[in-house]
């Protein structure tokens, strides 16, 4: 079994979120929180960790509804997932966010966007 690095990415207008995790150990651990000031900042980040942990894989929360309903972000996100894939040439696969914010505990104005996407990587291997 080859052991793959994967990486999660809880996206949002102002922040994304990025968490990692391999294969082996299943277990995914908060890294960086990319303030997202334009495109070419956003992904020039995004390609720095790409460059340095070399994930196999990545993941990206699809925020919905609680009744599963779509909405502005959804879209948003499925078009940030389909940009890691179109520029980075890696496998993207999108992960219910529903609850991800809803399960941390955090201080009015605390910054929590990396600990979102380790809790939607962690599902993903979950259910992986």
């Amino acid at each position: 079994m080859t052991i793959e690095t994967i990486f999660a990415f809880d996206f949002g207008v102002k922040r994304i979120g990025v968490a990692m995790g391999n294969t082996m150990i299943r277990q995914a651990e908060p890294v960086k929180v990319i303030a997202a000031v334009d495109n070419a900042t956003r992904f020039a980040d995004i390609q720095a960790l790409l460059d340095e942990w070399k994930p196999a894989r990545l993941v990206v929360g699809l925020p919905m509804h609680p009744d599963g309903a779509a909405h502005e972000m959804t879209a948003r996100a499925r078009k940030f997932a389909n940009q890691l894939h179109g520029r980075f040439n890696l496998p993207v696969e999108l992960v219910d966010e529903r609850y991800s914010s809803a399960v941390i505990t955090a201080k009015r104005g605390e910054v929590i966007d990396d600990r979102a996407a380790a809790i939607i990587l962690q599902q993903y291997f979950d259910t992986h």
